[in-house]
């Protein structure tokens, strides 16, 4: 939630959760939470959280990550991590 400056509406949908397992952070047996932050470790390493917060948000080649993330669409939001790994940040 802090890497990604995920809502918590955002990241209930990411992790297809309740606001209540959110609340009383049960969200071990979610297995989507350690392959999220698997996924963006590489990337605040790289670049810093705070860019990849700004990042989360603007339209890349592909779309909006935000959007992948909501939709549960990890394979796209992974393609758009390489993406940024390759190219950086580009802000037009």
């Amino acid at each position: 939630m802090e890497r990604l400056g995920l809502s918590d509406d955002e990241l209930c949908d990411v992790l297809a959760a309740d606001a209540l397992e959110l609340l009383a952070n049960d969200l071990h047996h979610r297995p989507e939470l350690g392959i999220l932050l698997e996924l963006t470790q590489e990337a605040a390493e790289q670049v810093g959280d705070g860019v990849l917060r700004r990042w989360l948000r603007r339209r890349g080649p592909a779309g909006v990550p935000i959007e992948h993330l909501r939709a549960r669409d990890f394979a796209a939001f992974e393609d758009d991590l390489a993406l940024l790994a390759e190219r950086g940040f580009v802000l037009r």
